[in-house]
């Protein structure tokens, strides 16, 4: 099995401090940001950072959907989220970056093996990215208003 990953990054016109409160704000803000692709969002536990869990539907494509329960945690400037239902973590990372911040995200996971592993770390990340930079774009949305 190969790891496949898809990272994306974003400059946001906030403070570090409000762009981490924001992303790990699972209860009001997550909801709020999450684009179409991410279907059936249900807080289970918690709601602000470490220790909240979380479920969706990641519809990556019409045919290709992954069932996630997001257990949070936060380490200073990271917010990572490890699914109970699959080997994918995702990472949000918030640096300074002029009078903003610079958000990336990762997320990461063992990929399939053979041909079929071959399409996957191939096409993957593309379509991952793509979902990545719409949730990065509407949190810079509503950051900035």
């Amino acid at each position: 099995m190969a790891q496949v990953s898809a990272t994306q990054s974003i400059d946001i016109a906030a403070a570090p401090s409000e762009v981490l409160a924001a992303l790990s704000d699972y209860k009001v803000v997550r909801p709020a940001i999450l684009p179409e692709q991410y279907r059936d969002y249900t807080l289970i536990k918690g709601g602000v950072g470490a220790g909240t869990v979380a479920h969706w539907i990641l519809q990556a494509t019409s045919k290709r959907s992954r069932d996630v329960q997001a257990t949070v945690t936060v380490d200073g400037s990271t917010i990572t989220e490890r699914d109970a239902n699959s080997t994918m973590v995702t990472t949000y990372t918030v640096t300074p970056a002029g009078n903003g911040s610079t958000v990336s995200t990762t997320s990461a996971w063992a990929g399939a093996g053979g041909i079929g592993g071959f399409f996957e770390k191939t096409f993957a990340p593309k379509g991952l990215n793509k979902i990545q930079a719409a949730l990065l774009g509407n949190l810079k949305s509503r950051l900035e208003k």
